[in-house]
């Protein structure tokens, strides 16, 4: 799941940048709200975590503007302006949560994946394709009933695959809603976390090559 962060502070953005991709999200970061705004044109994002005080001035505003358009897509404020009124005028603009700075990191991401959940256009919180199954709300993969132990991105993965079983998901598919803008689609980082993936779900592997194409998850085995 892709979230955008807009962050003025530097060095808490790259701190939210590592703490949400450690729970296994793809984060696209900027330091204003215009630049936003078009990311926000160009790509779905599950949630947006908002500094409400940005170099182009309040964001509520330009939160309050989308929102008249239409504009649904879960928003947490995240600003020092903490007051009741503060927090009132936040949740009136728009905003679907209200978080405090400081805060602490496994706090923000409890709330982003709430947040998540909760989308209009959410998944079904329970995946499941042959007897391979995954709960989101806990964030747990089990194969025959035996929980496995994925890495974030091997989690994201195996969770683009389940929610097209039998299709073909070319590896740009994969970089495009699994990795952020930062990575390169010419390295072999998705053939690796693929890799990884069959090696956790073992024997015989559900995710298939197709060559030239992709990868399927099939409830046969991979014959390569």
């Amino acid at each position: 799941m892709r979230v955008l962060l807009v962050e003025d502070e530097e060095d808490l953005r790259h701190v939210i940048e590592a703490g949400l991709r450690g729970a296994g999200y793809a984060v696209d970061a900027v330091g204003d709200w215009p630049d936003a705004d078009v990311l926000l044109d160009l790509a779905p994002y599950g949630c947006v975590v908002l500094d409400r005080m940005v170099p182009s001035g309040d964001a509520l505003d330009a939160l309050r503007e989308r929102r008249r358009r239409g504009w649904t897509t879960p928003v947490l404020c995240l600003t020092a302006m903490n007051e009741v009124p503060d927090r009132v005028d936040g949740f009136h603009a728009g905003a679907d949560d209200y978080l405090a700075k400081p805060f602490a990191m496994v706090e923000l991401v409890v709330r982003v994946g709430s947040l998540v959940r909760r989308a209009p256009a959410r998944t079904p919180v329970r995946l499941r394709h042959a007897d391979v199954e995954m709960d989101e709300a806990r964030r747990e993969v089990r194969r025959a009933g035996i929980l496995l132990s994925l890495t974030p991105k091997e989690y994201a993965v195996l969770r683009l695959l389940l929610l097209h079983p039998e299709e073909v998901v070319t590896r740009s598919a994969l970089i495009e809603h699994c990795w952020d803008e930062m990575a390169d689609p010419v390295s072999n980082v998705v053939d690796a976390v693929v890799a990884g993936l069959r090696r956790k779900l073992g024997p015989p592997s559900p995710v298939q090559t197709v060559r030239g194409h992709g990868f399927r998850l099939s409830g046969s085995a991979d014959p390569v």
